[in-house]
């Protein structure tokens, strides 16, 4: 493909992604009359109308919302080659653009991305902390290389493979009641004991929700945070208890889990990926330290 196609290409996702010209051509850093000059010669090219200019915003006419998908997976595989060419196998240079749910960053990410870098410094890594459904849209678009999530209905084309089996207990900080305790809390107790919790829009706020509905349990939720890190410089140290994954509270010390009784239902932890995409050197590295590493400290298996 000639290198006028790929720029025709990128510049009708442009507009299409702002639904204006101007605002497309700013982003492009070109001009107007350019990037309009240069949508009209695709359009003659294709013998069709790709955008409807008539109204307040620049819109995609049906003939040419199909042809943007077509577009969008052109340039991803293209980038995607790209990358296939530049990989290193011997993991001396590369890029892994990887991303997590928030409660792995704490506990998993950090001592694990220290190990992969002590073992391969050439590997730039690119990390966020994200939400799962937008790890796996992320991934689909070829922004990701790996994601850290859980196991579950996942979106069409998106590969798993399981880590481990991670469980969520109370957990306390040393001002706590039961800092000391070692049996299950039985959780209607849980109405006694005032919580800080993670905030509605995570995953395992939710799960933590569906647990205490299903056994008629109300308890006094204190605070509600939007950060992991938050919850624990709250419970440390304090009279508040939080619900977190076991491993999180080994981590960090002082703080000490609680189960309770009945347990949480368990969830499987797992590298995600896109199918049939390219794996570079540095991913399967990745894969195979993350695998290595949750075995080495003892993880339930999933």
């Amino acid at each position: 493909m000639a290198a006028l196609e790929l720029r025709h290409l990128r510049y009708l996702l442009a507009v299409a992604e702002h639904a204006n010209f101007t605002r497309a051509a700013e982003a492009l850093h070109v001009s107007q009359p350019t990037l309009s000059q240069q949508i009209r010669q695709l359009e003659r090219s294709l013998h069709v109308q790709l955008l409807d200019r008539s109204g307040r915003t620049v819109r995609l006419t049906d003939a040419g919302a199909t042809y943007v998908q077509y577009a969008r997976r052109a340039l991803r595989e293209l980038a995607a080659g790209e990358r296939a060419m530049l990989d290193v196998q011997d993991l001396s240079r590369g890029t892994l653009r990887l991303a997590a749910t928030p409660t792995f960053t704490l506990y998993l990410i950090g001592p694990l991305v220290t190990d992969f870098h002590t073992r391969h410094p050439g590997i730039t890594l690119e990390i966020a902390e994200l939400a799962q459904d937008r790890i796996e849209s992320d991934l689909l678009d070829d922004r990701l290389d790996v994601g850290i999530a859980f196991e579950g209905d996942h979106l069409p084309a998106i590969d798993s493979t399981a880590l481990y089996t991670e469980t969520l207990s109370l957990v306390v900080g040393t001002g706590h009641p039961c800092s000391n305790r070692r049996e299950p809390l039985p959780v209607r107790e849980l109405r006694d004991h005032p919580l800080a919790l993670l905030s509605r829009d995570f995953a395992t706020r939710r799960q933590i929700d569906e647990y205490l509905a299903g056994h008629g349990v109300r308890p006094g939720i204190a605070v509600e945070a939007n950060s992991v890190h938050a919850l624990l410089e709250i419970v440390h140290g304090g009279r508040l208890a939080t619900v977190l994954p076991d491993a999180l509270a080994r981590e960090h010390v002082p703080l000490h889990p609680v189960p309770l009784d009945p347990p949480l239902p368990p969830r499987t932890v797992a590298l995600l990926r896109r199918e049939s995409a390219y794996q570079s050197a540095a991913a399967r590295a990745f894969t195979e330290l993350a695998r290595q590493w949750v075995r080495a400290r003892g993880y339930t298996p999933a």
